[in-house]
């Protein structure tokens, strides 16, 4: 893989990744930017126990754009967007409106509550292009360019997991307006969070416990489950496994695992990249013929934080969609946005079924 480094107008890094044999033009950015908000805040929810994030200058961030205004397409003559060169293989750049910035700051804030602790919003988030092409999906690109995604995300996940500071790197796929999705363009995210996130660390809690009451790994123990059953299975290769977890909350869930334990996307080999991108682009063409219609979704990677001296964690992808059937969606309503308890409609074994026969 070929990554090149440089430099937007105001300042934010980008980087080009391309095939060994591939020509890399990396043009400057003739753009006259303002500078980039640094008002990113952290504050302590003292009834949770969590880190609340707070970037209001990301109400002015841009919102589904023209087909002709798409800042992730490549940039053409009297038209410059956020990626200068005329044409890319993956491109992954510092997002414009962030919501943790290694650059926050706190000015004049005053909350003036004992029980609130508050920080700047340290941290660093960054856009991820999968294709120049404006109107592909994940599923469209061929095994070497999702390749090239993967090492991308691992190459991104090393690096900013050296930022002091930096407790966690999460890479994600937001798709389809239904989610919230603000630009069409196919891309992904990543975050790197200055703490461990609710959900990493509740994982890690029940793991824990999980050993001290088993002497096991949860996460081997629910492998050797699944595979066993096979009720949920999707499918299983060489060196992944893809299943409906037994207990789904979503609609449609599916949670992709190595069979190896490892901590990291960058901790996968060469043979085990490979094979998740053959099992991944089919999971994602299965999706979509679900319903017929690219399915909204939610993919993302489950990587151990720093702080895991315990070896508690196991890399893994979760991916899910809000939709319940062709023409439903599935909305957090009284319980699971009051409560955080789900009720889900349809049954994890018969979207295993379906999703096996599509």
């Amino acid at each position: 893989m070929k990554r090149t480094r440089t430099f937007l107008a105001d300042g934010r890094e980008l980087f080009y990744f391309a095939a060994d044999d591939e020509a890399v033009p990396a043009p400057p950015d003739p753009r006259d930017l303002p500078a980039v908000s640094t008002a990113s805040q952290l504050r302590w929810d003292p009834l949770l126990g969590e880190w609340v994030m707070m970037a209001t200058h990301r109400q002015n961030r841009t919102f589904m754009p023209a087909r002709n205004d798409c800042p992730l397409c490549p940039s053409s003559e009297g038209r410059h967007t956020e990626i200068p060169a005329p044409g890319y293989a993956v491109a992954i750049f510092e997002n414009r409106f962030p919501s943790l910035s290694t650059e926050a700051r706190l000015d004049g804030v005053e909350v003036r509550h004992p029980l609130v602790e508050v920080r700047p919003g340290f941290g660093r988030c960054e856009v991820v292009c999968f294709t120049s092409d404006h109107h592909a999906r994940f599923a469209d690109l061929s095994p070497s360019r999702a390749r090239l995604v993967i090492d991308a995300l691992a190459d991104r996940t090393t690096e900013l997991s050296t930022l002091d500071g930096v407790e966690q790197v999460f890479c994600f796929e937001s798709r389809g307006k239904e989610i919230g999705v603000t630009l069409p363009h196919p891309h992904g995210q990543i975050y790197a969070y200055p703490f461990v996130t609710p959900r990493t660390r509740r994982m890690l809690e029940v793991a824990r416990h999980h050993r001290e009451r088993t002497g096991r790994d949860l996460h081997r123990d629910i492998l050797t489950a699944e595979r066993q059953s096979g009720v949920r299975l999707i499918a299983e290769t060489a060196h992944w496994v893809a299943f409906v977890p037994a207990a789904a909350r979503w609609p449609v869930e599916v949670h992709v695992y190595p069979l190896r334990k490892v901590r990291t996307i960058a901790d996968l080999g060469d043979a085990e990249r490979d094979d998740f991108t053959t099992l991944y682009l089919d999971l994602l063409v299965r999706l979509d013929r679900l319903y017929g219609d690219p399915l909204p979704y939610i993919s993302a990677w489950h990587q151990a934080p720093a702080c895991d001296d315990e070896e508690l964690s196991h890399l893994h992808l979760q991916l899910f969609s809000i939709r319940r059937s062709a023409d439903k969606l599935k909305y957090l309503a009284g319980s699971e946005s009051g409560m955080g308890a789900f009720i889900t409609d349809v049954l994890p074994e018969d979207v295993a079924s379906r999703l096996r026969e599509v």
